[in-house]
């Protein structure tokens, strides 16, 4: 695969974990602001869906000691690994790009 194709597989990478950690900030916003009622929220519901591959992947790769309650901390360290990771890679691809 030449650089630029990995260029653009990179960012459309980094710009899914983008969006998957904004919906997991507005998840967690609707969780503090809606408080009980956050269950019947249509909004909160699409938030869980979009999140819900993220709460797998940190579930698969957690051991069974870390109970269900602190998936959200998981989740969003490894939403931030996989961002820092992602932008050291096109920063790395671009620099090769333009040399």
């Amino acid at each position: 695969m030449d650089p630029s194709t990995q260029f653009i597989v990179v960012s459309i990478l980094k710009s899914l974990v983008e969006v998957a950690g904004l919906f997991l900030l507005g998840q967690g916003l609707l969780y503090v602001i809606a408080g009980q009622s956050r269950e019947n929220n249509f909004v909160y519901k699409l938030f869980q869906v979009v999140t819900r591959p993220v709460f797998r992947l940190a579930r698969w790769i957690t051991p069974k000691v870390v109970i269900d309650r602190h998936m959200w901390i998981v989740g969003t360290l490894l939403l931030v690994w996989l961002w820092m990771i992602f932008t050291w890679l096109k920063v790395q691809l671009f620099l090769q790009l333009k040399a």
